[in-house]
């Protein structure tokens, strides 16, 4: 989990030249009212204030916040934090100003919860970026092919019936713990939560036989208006946690397929721990996004030993059992489509007021000094962010898009994408890798967090709306 792995995906992009073909901006980092949109007060003046000399003094909050063994306490958490979910949120401004495509491979940590830690997530970027969608969009799709369970983001919205959440998940004695078929959200919610659960060993035909028909009848039947994919490539051949064994082009393959629809889409990175497959893995993912195959012969990049012997983009699965066996996959398709024939509608919401837009202006990183850190009078604000290291280095997200390609651009390549990307350069924290402890169902508490779109203004968008549409939430 380390940024390292974002810097080996930014070099691959760039020797791909696939930077060359976006533009990269970097999103201002979260600010405490930002990271509070979800997470609870006391839980976020924790973050910033624990250091590794003063955690001892802390017992307490760690065990209350759980933070310690899976979550270690590391030089620059806070700024960490900041970063990864300003990109996040920043991506989500961007689709809801136009463009179509916003890529955050530092951002998908899943797991965090809304007074808790969890599988080195500490604070939950997506939910933060699902929020700021909800403002502009009246329904948002979450998609989730991670190997682990997207546990807190379904807990965050396990009650309402703006925000499907549907996870690919490994399960059966297997972090978090969560995530089974049964559970298929509650109240308004009743029927927005999917959970898939796989076995050991799916491969790409099994997986894409569950992944294509639930999620086109989950764009037949909900429509939503924005649509947040996170990418953990943990769920690849090979991983050092993960036990599936998905090439990277049957990974992708959720990628291309989501594209496809033409709603607006944020890509978020997530868990992966051969973290050469996780490069691999994201600069082929940003190329599917922008429309472009890419060569498997990798160019010479700073990091080209890593890629050895091979030295190539794609590896191939291995020879391992899928314990999927089809009548299991048949089973679980029905089930689940038979859930989603139980929506007879795409909800709706009443127009209210819309709160106001995250700020986090952004500049253009050509045209910003790499080297110049936000002085004190700045018209910027920034709530205590602090250099990483003591070297003086900083991790960027930066946000990409799609420059209008040129005329004789192939016919297969004009889908009229633009595509906005952040991603880290990184710079490496002091910290361990993801452990496991299991976390519990989901409380009423973490889904506070969509109370105020109750009372909303959304614009309406003609295209997402069904004949007829009622203006008020319609029970399943």
């Amino acid at each position: 989990m380390k940024p390292h792995r974002i810097r080996m995906t930014h070099a691959l992009l760039a020797h791909y030249g696939l930077l060359d073909q976006m533009q990269v901006l970097k999103p201002h980092p979260a600010r405490d009212r930002d990271l509070c949109r979800f997470h609870a007060d006391d839980y976020v003046a924790f973050l910033r204030s624990v250091t590794p000399e003063t955690q001892q003094d802390q017992i307490r909050a760690l065990k209350r916040f759980n933070v310690g063994e899976d979550c270690p306490v590391f030089d620059g958490l806070y700024s960490f934090c900041q970063t990864y979910a300003g990109g996040s949120v920043g991506g989500a401004v961007k689709l809801n100003h136009g463009h179509d495509i916003a890529i955050n491979w530092a951002g998908g940590l899943h797991h965090a919860k809304k007074c808790e830690a969890s599988g080195f997530c500490y604070v939950n970027d997506i939910v933060l970026a699902i929020l700021e969608l909800l403002k502009y969009h009246q329904r948002v799709l979450y998609v989730d092919i991670d190997i682990h369970h997207g546990d807190g983001v379904e807990e965050a919205f396990y009650t309402t019936d703006r925000v499907m959440t549907v996870s690919f998940h490994k399960f059966g004695d297997y972090f978090p713990g969560t995530g089974d078929i049964r559970d298929i959200g509650h109240s308004k919610g009743k029927y927005y939560s999917l959970n898939v659960p796989l076995d050991d060993g799916i491969d790409d035909e099994s997986y894409q036989s569950l992944f294509k028909p639930i999620m086109g009848k989950v764009m037949e039947v909900f429509r939503p208006g924005a649509v947040v994919l996170q990418c953990g490539a943990d769920s690849l051949s090979g991983d050092r946690l993960g036990c599936f064994n998905l090439s990277i082009r049957g990974h992708a393959e959720c990628v291309r397929f989501m594209r496809s629809f033409n709603v607006p889409l944020l890509l978020l990175g997530g868990g992966g721990y051969t973290i050469r497959n996780v490069a691999r893995c994201w600069c082929y993912e940003t190329g599917v996004a922008l429309g472009h195959e890419l060569t498997d012969k990798m160019p010479p990049n700073e990091y080209f030993e890593y890629f050895g012997p091979d030295y190539t983009l794609h590896v191939a699965p291995s020879n391992m059992e899928n314990k999927n066996t089809r009548q299991q996959l048949d089973d679980i398709r029905s089930r689940l489509l038979d859930n989603l024939s139980k929506l007879r509608h795409a909800p709706s919401v009443q127009f209210q007021e819309r709160p106001p837009e995250a700020e986090l202006p952004e500049q253009d990183e050509d045209q910003e000094d790499p080297d110049e850190r936000h002085h004190a009078d700045s018209d910027t604000e920034m709530d205590d962010v602090k250099p990483l290291d003591d070297s003086g280095r900083r991790s960027s997200i930066q946000n990409v898009r799609v420059k209008r390609e040129s005329a004789e651009t192939d016919a297969a390549d004009q889908d009229g994408n633009k595509v906005a990307a952040e991603h880290a350069k990184g710079t490496e924290f002091m910290a361990d890798g993801v452990g496991s402890s299991k976390q519990t169902v989901p409380n009423d508490a973490s889904a506070m967090a969509i109370e105020e779109f109750g009372a909303l203004k959304v614009e309406p968008d003609s295209s997402n709306k069904l004949p007829d549409q009622p203006s008020v939430h319609q029970k399943p």
